[in-house]
């Protein structure tokens, strides 16, 4: 019975993962790792890994990543050997040769990477603690180390110095070397670089400003950067500065993206998400070469950064976005009768003038412009001076690079396009630039072919029975844990959420009776759908069915508001009576609101004066029982009119917990969030620009309600920072002008000293210091005092 089980069992030991040639953290001389074998090293707390890792199909570089369970081929690298030339799939190895030389090979053949060392005595590979893979003698000097030869990302204590720079990924998903650079120029300051195919420029510190006006100094010799590990930036430029979570000691990370950005990112442990606690630019648009030629970058915290072709362009490559875009029109330089300039309002193409021209007017930049055949357009712009009016500038552009809109930019681009009807617009309209997934290319390598003996012929054919044998036995036994498994968890979830929160658990079809199998639809979110039931007792129930995705998202937000509910309890909070998780299926059932949404009476013109001050005051007093006053202090994280509920007697009711998240008493901040909560329009501006995110993102948010309750419009409609500046340049610091911003629905019936007070309170709350915004119990008591004086008088 041995002979058989040793012939079974061989083959799993030879080609297990496991099994490797080196020992742990070290490769010793004259040995080697496979790619075949999946043979790796280890840090000595296995906080780090070393080995082959795929860079797509059948392509495999020699990398170091952080050791993160089931991670598969997403784990976060910050090093690789070999990444622009990936070798096979099959043979590739690296060897620590007797020389001591450490090579790598591609399919057993050619040497795609060495580190060029030699050594007489003896060698061996480490893989540190740190992250630093270290190639030693027996006297301990180093030979070579990775942290001499970073790719995109430097770990706590490794340097940049003078010759050495990060360079960006291609893409989330190539990691072939990119377009952006950081690296110490000659004039020994940290910068920023895009380095494309056919033109470069810096861009971070801003190009605009000299060295010492960015803070930096060209005075040392030293060109030296590097982090702590708690969080504690500096440069030998001048240049530091300190994360937001900076004095705990966990890991972090400094890359240079693949999107040109900057980034330090930190976790406690390898099961957390990274989350951004400090980055180079806040305004994405800004990074060169981000979107490509002749096209435009607009920025939305909402939706992110997105590229576009200006009209009578199109995309150069779909594939591939950096490419930008191409004209789709002609134009001759001997016709200049026919050649016409289409104005783009508050956009920029940065750089690349083949001169500037300063107090030119319009006629004149035209005139610049159509004497030569490579101009593509101006820039026309004012700039100031100690003059009494500021001076137009005419900057001429042989090439539109770097375009992005902004509406504080003071002054438009004028692009040179053919005297049509399809250009006769004053304002070039824009089309969408598609950003197609990229094309996975097969390396394409020949194998030698190895030759089998009998021996091993009778090892394969007694494997491949055994294995047939072991896979049906462990597949069966799988699948009875996994639903053993399955079921328990899903009891026991259950009996936890009925113990935590006292609500009343449903089936699946006592809710699809309620609902008449979901016939009534009054509700309809990101989350989920909500339907109007009545339940076995006869009360009448909001029945909220959330949307699980593929992230598990909507698993998140059901737990989050099933629990954080459960503990809370206040007359200006949304009643919920029970809940179903059963299977796939997750529902919350709530009181039933017979008024609707705050948002669906707005549009609706419903609400009079009385009623909206009354639901102002009252959503401001559920958000400081959250904030403050309950036992667990909580981030709503989504503030809005769809969010406000009114029952029967117009008494608001904040629903929607489904992105809250917990608050430090001490502190009122967060501890990490991975992504941007809330809704376009009520985004409070920590959240795009990664600043520590506190109670006051609510009270942001709720300002922009009560600006939205007094004026009627709806700032995710027309941009929330839009809708403040118009406010205060229609009061102008006085609130005598009130009747300007007043909802036309009111029909000038409301009281002046309650709007003055929420106005005053509103504009307060959005301030963008968020050390500027009061606290939401400072609110209450502000709009409870003007009732107060305004019933006495």
């Amino acid at each position: 019975m041995a002979m058989p089980f040793l012939l079974l069992a061989l083959p799993f030991i030879l080609f297990s993962p496991f099994f490797s040639s080196a020992s742990d953290n070290t490769l010793t001389k004259d040995s080697s790792l496979s790619v075949d074998k999946n043979n790796v090293l280890m840090s000595p707390s296995n906080t780090f890994i070393a080995g082959f890792f795929p860079v797509g199909e059948n392509a495999y570089c020699f990398a170091i990543w952080y050791n993160e369970p089931f991670c598969n081929n997403n784990c976060t690298v910050v090093w690789m050997a070999n990444r622009d030339q990936p070798v096979n799939g099959k043979l590739s190895k690296l060897f620590l040769l007797k020389s001591g030389n450490l090579v790598l090979t591609d399919a057993g053949r050619v040497t795609v990477w060495s580190t060029n060392t030699a050594s007489e005595s003896s060698v061996n590979l480490y893989l540190q603690e740190s992250g630093n893979l270290v190639l030693k003698n027996l006297e301990g000097v180093v030979l070579w180390q990775s942290f001499d030869f970073p790719t995109n990302t430097l770990l706590p204590l490794q340097s940049l110095i003078k010759d050495r720079e990060l360079v960006s990924s291609r893409s989330q998903s190539n990691y072939s070397s990119g377009f952006y650079k950081l690296y110490f120029d000659n004039d020994n300051v940290l910068r920023l670089l895009y380095d494309g195919l056919d033109t470069s420029s810096i861009y971070w510190p801003d190009p605009e400003l000299m060295s010492w006006e960015a803070g930096r100094s060209s005075y040392n010799n030293s060109r030296a950067a590097s982090f702590d590990p708690y969080g504690n930036f500096s440069s030998s430029d001048g240049f530091s500065f300190m994360s937001a979570d900076y004095g705990v000691k966990i890991q972090r990370r400094l890359t240079i993206d693949f999107d040109g950005n900057l980034r330090l990112y930190s976790r406690e442990n390898e099961r957390d998400k990274w989350s951004v606690s400090w980055q180079a630019m806040s305004q994405p648009c800004r990074i060169h070469g981000i979107c490509g030629p002749n096209s435009i970058c607009n920025y939305d915290p909402s939706f992110g950064r997105k590229c576009s072709c200006l009209k009578g362009f199109k995309t150069k490559n779909d594939n591939d976005w950096s490419l930008g875009c191409e004209p789709e029109f002609n134009l001759s330089c001997s016709r200049n009768e026919e050649t016409s300039f289409a104005q783009v309002r508050h956009v920029e193409f940065y750089g690349y003038d083949f001169h500037f021209y300063p107090n030119y007017t319009l006629d004149m930049c035209k005139n610049v412009c159509l004497q030569r055949c490579d101009c593509k357009g101006f820039q026309l712009k004012f700039i100031k001076h100690d003059y009494p009016s500021d001076i137009p500038y005419c900057f001429a552009k042989t090439l539109l690079l770097n375009g992005r809109r902004s509406p504080n930019f003071e002054g438009n681009i004028y692009l040179k396009v053919p005297k049509t009807a399809s250009f006769a617009s004053e304002q070039v309209q824009e089309s969408k630039l598609v950003c197609a997934n990229e094309v996975i290319k097969v390396l394409d390598r020949v194998y030698a072919k190895s030759h089998q003996n009998g021996l091993i012929i009778v090892l394969w054919f007694s494997w491949i029975i055994g294995a047939i044998e072991f896979l049906t036995i462990f597949l069966v036994w799988c699948f009875l844990i996994r639903t053993h498994q399955n079921s328990s968890v899903e009891i026991a979830n259950q009996g936890y959420l009925q113990i935590t929160t006292g609500f009343r658990k449903f089936t699946y079809s006592q809710l699809k009776k309620a609902t008449q199998d979901f016939s009534e639809e009054i509700g309809r979110g990101g989350g989920g759908i909500v339907y109007k039931g009545v339940l076995s007792d006869n009360r009448v129930a909001a029945i909220k069915k959330l949307i699980i995705n593929e992230d598990n998202q909507g698993e998140a937000e059901f737990r989050a508001e099933v629990s954080l509910i459960g503990k809370l309890n206040h007359m200006h909070l949304i009643e919920i009576w029970g809940y179903c998780a059963e299977g796939k299926h997750r529902l919350l059932v709530y009181k039933y609101m017979e008024n609707g949404s705050l948002a669906e009476n707005l549009s609706s013109n419903k609400l009079d004066w009385k009623k909206r001050f009354s639901i102002a005051l009252g959503t401001a007093k559920g958000l400081a029982y959250i904030h403050e006053e309950c036992l667990e202090w909580v981030l709503h994280c989504d503030i809005k009119p769809q969010n406000i509920l009114l029952d029967s007697y117009y008494q608001p009711k904040l629903s929607d917990f489904g992105l809250s998240h917990p608050i430090k008493r001490e502190s009122h901040e967060i501890s990490r969030l991975s992504r941007i909560r809330g809704t376009r329009g009520y985004i409070a501006p920590e959240w795009v620009f990664n600043l520590p995110i506190t109670s006051k993102v609510d009270v942001y948010s709720y300002g922009m309600v009560l600006l939205e309750i007094v004026t009627g419009k709806n700032p995710a409609a027309i941009e929330d920072r839009r809708l403040v500046t118009w406010v205060r340049e229609n009061i102008d610091g006085n609130y005598c002008n009130m009747k300007k911003i007043v909802d036309p629905a009111l029909d000038g019936k409301f009281e002046m000293a309650q709007l003055k007070s929420i106005v005053m309170v509103a504009l307060k709350c959005v301030d963008e210091d968020k050390d500027a915004r009061p606290t939401m119990k400072q609110v209450v008591e502000m709009l409870l005092y003007d009732e107060k004086e305004k019933s006495t008088v």
